[in-house]
């Protein structure tokens, strides 16, 4: 009898558990969201005042705060740096770490 209960509630758990799953093995699936393809406007002010509020500026952290592809971010961070609104810090040819420039 014990046994029929625990097949019973072993059934009932997989009824509900296609609801909640979209794939198999128990994880759930994450929504997709697309990244930006165009760089947001460089002499936006309030493009600006987000970077300027920001201590260590990567690529990864560009694109993560405004949902853009790495190679917009990198793009951005560059033409940031030749406005002098950012200064290259250090880095290699991998990853640039920049910080806003002094007024």
């Amino acid at each position: 009898m014990a046994q029929m209960e625990k097949t019973q509630g072993g059934q009932d758990k997989k009824e509900e558990a296609p609801q909640q799953q979209k794939k198999g093995k128990g994880k759930l699936v994450a929504e997709k969201r697309p990244r930006g393809l165009a760089a947001p406007d460089v002499s936006d002010p309030k493009l600006v005042s987000e970077v300027q509020k920001m201590g260590a500026i990567t690529p990864f952290a560009l694109a993560s705060q405004f949902n853009l592809r790495l190679s917009v971010a990198k793009d951005l961070l560059e033409d940031l740096e030749r406005r002098r609104v950012v200064r290259l810090v250090g880095g290699n040819a991998r990853i640039r770490i920049y910080q806003p420039a002094a007024a």
